[in-house]
C-alpha cells in the first residue's frame, strides 16, 4: 500500500456555524427579526401543547381506554378481590353478567 492510496474510513465535516458575524455578515445567516434571529434562542417544546390538551380535573379517566370486564362468579359467595386474582385484573370495574 502506497501513502497515495490510503484512504479515510469518515468523509470530513464541515464545521458547524453559529450566528456571530464573521464572513456572513450582517445577519449571519439567519434571516431578519424575529425569536429565531436573536441569541439564545428557545423553541417551544412540542411536549408542551400535547400536555396542555389533556383535561385538568383530578382523577380523570378516559373512558374509551378504561371498559368494564363482563365477568361470572365462580361461586355463589366470590367477592370481587377474588376474582380479580382469578382473572389477573389490576385496576378496572368488574361488571357481573
Amino acid at each position: 500500500m502506497q501513502i497515495h492510496e490510503i484512504q479515510r474510513k469518515t468523509a470530513n465535516r464541515d464545521r458547524r456555524y453559529v450566528g456571530r458575524g464573521g464572513k456572513r455578515g450582517k445577519t449571519s445567516g439567519r434571516g431578519t427579526k424575529g425569536q429565531n434571529s436573536r441569541a439564545g434562542r428557545k423553541i417551544r417544546p412540542v411536549i408542551r401543547d400535547l400536555i396542555k390538551k389533556l383535561p385538568k380535573n383530578r382523577g380523570y379517566k378516559f373512558k374509551s381506554i378504561r371498559k368494564p370486564v363482563m365477568a361470572e362468579r365462580a361461586t355463589k359467595d366470590e367477592t370481587y378481590a377474588q376474582m380479580r386474582k382469578r382473572l389477573k385484573l389490576v385496576g378496572g370495574k368488574i361488571t357481573l353478567k
